[in-house]
């Protein structure tokens, strides 16, 4: 082991990573910078034959580029099965093409996935969250391990963005991520009208209900019966390659990520299948040049300026509350404090403006029609709520980077005036209370209300309450707070989404009802719903209390969430509570139980 890394062995416990040998950062060579620092350390002499060796094989092609130039590695999050990133591999090789046609070494590679539309409402949900940290891990490994002198990554789907981030914070060598793009708007012949993946599960409630019809107001077919309606909707809600098509968490994620700097300008708008995206794809290599010639690192972006700007972003677009657990992370890894209560701080003066789904009529798609996240941009800055002044992957200011791009049409509809906003401050809104301690998340746009007074009915799994919808045991009538529980990070196990139940509630027209959980909600959820509660029931928090006919209030004035049970009852309550068994003991779900922390911070594996 390299000396520096084993007189860590006497340092205080603190967050560190291994030392990597490597050329001075302000190394030149005939008064050009040399961008193989890393590299270097395997290329130079005759060190590390068997080395060489291999690269040869690989396609390294002569002596002069073995000595002097970068190793650029390329991450797809590639795998097929899945719409958000059945396409980057293809992507990937357009950037590969044009980081070699910069004299540099191009190694292409993927990393895993989960598709949570796929796997929403079973149990292959509850390796979502964890494969954030596969992902992380995977672009660390192999970026350190092969000395690669940089790094482009190109994520699809939910954690894939957050992954990426988490890797070039750990491994901190010059690095851009390319957003794999949003997906085309769908369009039910049936329903008549556009539809997404969200559609898919609200018309799921509306079928177990019986509710689910075609209009009948526009003097159009009426005979179609709900299975033939349910497959007109299967086959058209996805429409070909991209990420799920609303301000749900991929959207989310990247839109905050481009807001950070980390992306080229409107990657995060552009669709998966337009033009514009090749375009960004050959433009990455000039990028990723700059960014190394000028020693632009991940962690020299990754500020609290910048991770301010990710919250203002997502307050003003109506994002997913899965930002909140990986911006959390994304900060944790880079080390810049971050905490739920900046999300409320931000919450507080950002005003909802976007009119997009899932809470709203439009979608990205739509957005990058009237110029994009930029344009979305121009109007923050110009209002003084968004840094413009932040450094970005380009060697420009955020706000230089969005000068080309045009300003909002006066007559578009889809972002709102500030004067004029679809609610006053942001949709987030941070919990605490005697059931939430630590903190939970809420989604509340405004349009359900802002306070809601129900009785529990508690689930100790999403499963029980599936089921309970599944035979119609939920009702219209007095108002119900449904609590779904031992689905946290260390419970579930695995955090899982329960868009499966709140988009069946919400297709059923169940207006009476709230939903609180210490798993997570869908980006594509909306609703009265509340979510990562902390502590979670598995470590014996307040919501493994909550008993069926308590009162429980969610409160968006009071940043409240409580259940109208005593200090002395629910102290009864917990000497009698015992620890569930665990339900995984082996393979990676059983390691992820081990490690994981809580979703107040981030839900993260390495904090120990």
């Amino acid at each position: 082991m390299d000396p520096s890394n084993l007189d860590k062995q006497s340092l205080p416990e603190e967050p560190r990573f291994l030392d990597f040998p490597h050329l001075p950062d302000d190394a030149t060579r005939d008064g050009k910078p040399l961008l193989n620092k890393y590299s270097s350390t395997i290329t130079k002499g005759h060190d590390f034959p068997g080395a060489q060796a291999m690269l040869y094989a690989a396609g390294v092609p002569d002596v002069e580029a073995m000595k002097n130039s970068p190793h650029v590695g390329i991450a797809s999050v590639w795998w097929e099965g899945n719409p958000c990133n059945m396409h980057l591999l293809d992507l990937g090789r357009i950037v590969k093409e044009s980081v070699e046609k910069q004299g540099m070494l191009a190694w292409q590679y993927n990393t895993i996935g989960v598709s949570d539309a796929i796997t929403m409402g079973g149990e292959g949900m509850r390796f979502s969250l964890q494969s954030r940290e596969i992902i992380a891990d995977s672009i660390e490994t192999v970026t350190c391990a092969q000395h690669h002198d940089a790094c482009i990554t190109i994520p699809g789907c939910d954690k894939n963005m957050p992954g990426c981030i988490m890797a070039m914070a750990r491994h901190n060598r010059p690095s851009i991520m390319i957003y794999g793009g949003t997906t085309a708007v769908g369009y039910s012949n049936l329903l008549r009208k556009p539809i997404n993946i969200s559609t898919c599960y609200e018309a799921h409630g509306a079928y177990l209900y019986n509710t689910l019809v075609q209009p009948d107001s526009d003097g159009g077919d009426t005979s179609k019966t709900k299975d033939e309606i349910m497959t007109d909707i299967e086959q058209h809600a996805c429409p070909g390659p991209g990420a799920c098509g609303g301000m749900y968490t991929a959207n989310t994620m990247a839109t905050a990520i481009e807001s950070m700097g980390l992306t080229l300008p409107g990657s995060s708008s552009t669709p998966a299948t337009s033009n514009a995206k090749l375009r960004e794809c050959n433009k990455a290599a000039d990028a990723i040049r700059t960014c190394m010639e000028r020693n632009i690192k991940p962690r020299d972006l990754l500020t609290k300026r910048s991770f301010e700007n990710a919250m203002v972003m997502t307050m003003a677009l109506g994002g997913s509350t899965n930002s909140v657990v990986h911006l959390l992370a994304m900060a944790a890894t880079a080390d810049v404090p971050l905490s739920l209560a900046d999300f409320q701080r931000v919450s507080d003066k950002i005003p909802f403006i976007a009119d997009l789904a899932p809470s709203g009529k439009y979608y990205m798609a739509d957005l990058y029609e009237i110029g994009g996240v930029p344009s979305v941009q121009k109007l923050l800055v110009a209002a003084g709520l968004l840094d413009g002044d932040i450094p970005t992957v380009t060697g420009k200011t955020l706000a230089q980077n969005i000068q080309p791009f045009p300003s909002l049409p006066p007559d578009q509809v889809i972002i709102h005036p500030l004067a004029h906003p679809i609610k006053a401050t942001g949709h987030l809104q941070i919990l605490t209370g005697n059931l939430a301690p630590g903190g939970a998340v809420a989604k509340i746009t405004g349009k359900e209300g802002i306070r809601f007074v129900g009785t529990a009915r508690v689930f100790d799994k999403e499963t029980q309450l599936d089921a309970a919808l599944a035979r119609g045991a939920i009702t219209p009538g007095a108002n119900l707070v449904l609590v779904v529980r031992y689905e946290g990070p260390r419970g579930g196990p695995g955090m899982p989404e329960q868009l499966k139940s709140s988009a069946a509630i919400m297709g059923a027209k169940l207006t009476n009802v709230a939903l609180v959980t210490d798993g997570r909600y869908s980006g594509a959820s909306h609703g009265f719903i509340v979510g990562h509660v902390v502590p979670e029931a598995a470590v014996g928090g307040p919501i493994a209390l909550v008993r069926d006919g308590d009162t429980v209030t969610i409160d968006a004035e009071t940043n409240e969430l409580h259940m109208d049970v005593g200090p002395e009852e629910l102290a009864r309550r917990m000497a009698a509570w015992r620890a569930p068994r665990k339900t995984v003991t082996r393979g990676v779900l059983a390691k992820y139980a081990h490690l994981v922390g809580d979703a107040s911070h981030g839900a993260l594996t390495d904090q120990f």
